[in-house]
């Protein structure tokens, strides 16, 4: 993944040294020239990651990035998502909150949703969690959630499967019980994939044990930033 981060800043260096360069973009503003720089950008970015993480994304990351719009309505997406993660790192603080692009990348390990052992089963402190988390995602109902369930790789690969699908959605099913529409959520279930520690240590096995979403905007929220573009 550092591969294709490193390219999609070269190729964000190289558009916006050209862009700023050019006779028509010094008879600009910079707003404007933002918009040209970041459509610009999201299309080859979207074209070099798209490539590898296909649209809509089989991981959490690539769910975001394949909800990019790109241009001045973007930037405002960008600025309601910046918001948004703040609210979510200072309501769980042991969370790894991401912004990427015009969307949220959110990891809840182990410490922040615990499930029983080798089950679905939410625990107490993984429900204390997310009510947390339900309180912002109320805040911004104009989003839409993936929720991507990991195991470690102890057991069979074929139980840990099954058993990230249930586990995620168990997530969901927590938080439409709590009064956020189930529409808003998609599951996904990756098993032993994408560890993002050694599963050769117990700490390592914790952290791979995981939930994370993917936050993107959805459609009324991509019109609503569309015309306020054009104001």
């Amino acid at each position: 993944m550092k591969k294709f981060s490193i390219v999609a800043l070269a190729a964000l260096m190289m558009i916006g040294s050209v862009l700023t360069g050019c006779e028509a973009a010094k008879n600009t503003n910079k707003t404007q020239r933002g918009a040209g720089i970041g459509a610009a950008a999201g299309a080859v970015i979207g074209g070099v990651l798209g490539n590898n993480l296909g649209k809509g994304g089989n991981t959490a990351l690539g769910a975001v990035i394949g909800g990019v719009v790109g241009g001045v309505a973007g930037g405002v997406i960008g600025n309601k998502m910046d918001k948004q993660a703040r609210e979510i790192d200072q309501a769980i603080p042991g969370a790894e909150v991401e912004r990427v692009g015009e969307g949220i990348k959110l990891v809840l390990n182990e410490n922040a949703v615990r499930f029983d052992t080798s089950k679905s089963t939410l625990t107490a402190t993984a429900k204390g969690n997310l009510d947390k988390l339900v309180t912002v995602f109320n805040q911004y109902p104009d989003t839409d959630i993936v929720i991507f369930g990991y195991t470690d790789s102890t057991g069979k690969v074929e139980f840990n499967q099954t058993l990230s699908e249930q586990r995620a959605a168990s997530v969901k099913s927590y938080l439409v019980s709590k009064g956020i529409s189930g529409t808003r959520f998609t599951t996904k279930g990756m098993g032993i994939a994408d560890p993002i520690a050694s599963n050769e240590t117990v700490e390592g096995r914790s952290q791979n044990r995981r939930v994370e979403f993917a936050i993107t905007a959805n459609q009324k929220m991509i019109q609503d930033a569309e015309r306020e573009a054009k104001q």
